[in-house]
């Protein structure tokens, strides 16, 4: 008979506590991942910090499970006992301890999750969910979602990515960042859909971005910077659409209004709540990454993606630890930062 723990946050800017948890049982629409490999990811550990989101104390944290199907809703059709998965868990949205992936067993809806092909491993899918989605809810949204009080996601509208080989849309996007879990994955979902991506990231990371599809990569840390990317943008020729700040700092944030000031175009997508004094004429939205829209990625795009390298398993995975207690050292190597790679524990 299966028995459940989970990782417990019990109080906000604490350790969590690995203790016993109810196994899960499937409702209609969801199902059961028996976790081999969860990932961890900077929304957590703001989270763990300032109990931010936390409907229900004690809860558990966590985005991305990768395992195997135990148990199914009575309406789940496109899964099976013992399908090897990966999923993006929602204790974001519901509260709900069982859907939180830092725990033996996790509740995810069905259409929030895809089968994993057999020659990826379970370490090397968990680095997909929590970011496919984030990037799929930057571009493929038709009307803007309203999050937080005076704030909404841009909405681009795009066409969702293909298997196919795809023409130039004849727009040009900046991803900053473009080497972190979230900006690879968008990087090469933008690709898919058929946009001409130029990336920010670290020098050393250029191969990395580079592989997920960018066109140019401008380092960091160089002191033309803005000027780099003005340049860039002009010498496409194409329609500039804006920025997906995938690490929005204070310093991105500076450098991102300064680009669209030379540009005098675009709107800015971020992963954190923008700034004060953002220039009026610059459109500034806030990421949002769980949304229903990425449900036909799920469900028809997602393996078949995986399986011909349409979709890759970047950056790679370094495995932190084995069990729930290595999630929090997990947690403390992510606020320390990581660079082209994103942590994972194994189960």
């Amino acid at each position: 008979m299966a028995s459940n723990q989970a990782a417990w946050l019990n109080k906000a800017g604490t350790d969590l506590e690995v203790g016993d948890a109810p196994v899960p049982t499937a409702g209609p629409g969801e199902i059961v991942i028996k976790n081999a490999a969860i990932a961890i990811n900077p929304i957590d550990t703001h989270r763990q910090d300032t109990g931010a989101f936390v409907q229900q104390w004690p809860t558990v944290l966590g985005c991305d499970v990768a395992g195997t199907v135990h148990e199914t809703g009575p309406d789940v059709q496109r899964f099976k006992k013992g399908d090897r998965v990966i999923g993006h868990a929602i204790n974001l949205v519901t509260g709900r301890p069982q859907d939180g992936g830092y725990a033996l067993y996790t509740v995810v809806p069905a259409d929030k999750a895809a089968i994993l092909p057999d020659a990826i491993s379970f370490t090397e899918g968990v680095v997909i969910p929590a970011a496919l989605e984030a990037a799929i809810c930057v571009f493929c949204v038709k009307e803007p979602s309203v999050v937080m009080p005076g704030i909404s996601t841009p909405a681009p509208g795009l066409p969702y990515p293909t298997l196919d080989k795809v023409e130039s849309l004849g727009k040009t996007l900046l991803i900053y960042g473009g080497s972190s879990s979230v900006g690879s994955m968008a990087t090469q979902v933008a690709t898919a859909i058929g946009l001409n991506v130029i990336t920010i990231t670290g020098a050393h990371n250029t191969d990395l971005s580079k592989r997920c599809g960018a066109s140019e990569v401008i380092d960091r840390k160089d002191s033309a910077l803005v000027d780099k990317v003005v340049a860039a943008v002009e010498a496409s020729g194409n329609e500039f659409i804006g920025i997906f700040d995938a690490i929005s700092t204070p310093e991105t944030y500076g450098n991102d209004a300064a680009i669209l000031q030379k540009l005098g175009r675009g709107a800015i997508a971020v992963t954190h709540p923008p700034p004060e004094g953002v220039p009026s004429h610059v459109r500034v939205g806030l990421l949002y990454g769980i949304n229903d829209i990425a449900t036909p990625i799920w469900n028809d795009f997602v393996t078949p993606a995986l399986e011909n390298g349409r979709i890759q398993c970047l950056p790679r995975p370094t495995v932190v630890g084995k069990g729930l207690e290595a999630i929090n050292e997990g947690l403390r190597k992510c606020k320390v930062g990581v660079s082209g790679t994103k942590l994972v524990v194994e189960l």
